[in-house]
């Protein structure tokens, strides 16, 4: 059984996450907190495996407590759940010590083997940061290479585009990809118009040549 510690400043989500994870007979909420002070107060009488936490809290946010946590509970794990998806917020907290980092709107298959794999001792990165951060390094290792072949680089394309202009090389539908990447259909679209307003991409073979390009796809 893993015991967890529900961190988060908002009420309605720890009772919706309290709630979903009800329905795992191994996973069982012993504690919530509003803020990292009211995380370390629980730590000092509540048995706990693995801290639930969000980034942005009053009081005391992620950043302060989990140094503090790590160096007080050492065999506790922090696994970071919030809707701060740039990758300097992902960095300082692996290295404030945190084990994983889960974005709020992942599924919650995904949050649920995120919460066993850090209580096992393992690290862990949600789909969505995993692939932003490899097609940002895939962008820009082939920038320079898309200028020079094509006219134009595209180099501006965020690590989500990258990620949509993959999948439609791959053939997948607005609706498809939507479903894939745990999102709506009319932000696949927009995301789709972005990306051939700055590659100037007159169709889909070229946006196909694009991810060649880009080693997206073979």
């Amino acid at each position: 059984m893993t015991r967890l510690l529900l961190a988060d400043d908002h009420t309605i989500l720890r009772d919706g996450i309290r709630a979903l994870l009800s329905a795992e007979p191994d996973l069982d909420v012993v504690g919530e907190a509003s803020n990292g002070a009211e995380v370390l107060a629980l730590l000092e009488t509540t048995p706990v495996d693995v801290v639930l936490m969000d980034v942005q809290m009053p009081v005391l946010d992620g950043f302060a407590t989990v140094p503090e946590l790590r160096q007080r509970f050492p065999d506790v794990r922090v696994l970071v759940l919030t809707m701060l998806d740039h990758e300097n917020y992902v960095a300082r907290m692996l290295e404030a010590g945190a084990l994983g980092y889960v974005l709020k709107n992942a599924a919650i298959s995904e949050i649920t083997h995120a919460i066993r794999t850090v209580s096992a001792g393992n690290p862990f990165l949600c789909t969505e940061i995993g692939l932003n951060m490899l097609y940002k390094a895939v962008a820009q290792r082939a920038g320079a290479e898309d200028s020079a072949a094509d006219g134009h680089s595209g180099a501006d394309l965020t690590a989500r585009e990258l990620e949509v202009l993959k999948l439609i090389a791959e053939g997948l539908t607005n609706g498809e990809i939507a479903d894939k990447l745990f999102t709506s259909k009319r932000t696949i679209e927009t995301h789709r118009q972005n990306i051939i307003a700055k590659t100037q991409a007159k169709n889909t073979a070229a946006l196909i040549k694009l991810a060649v390009s880009r080693g997206l796809i073979s």
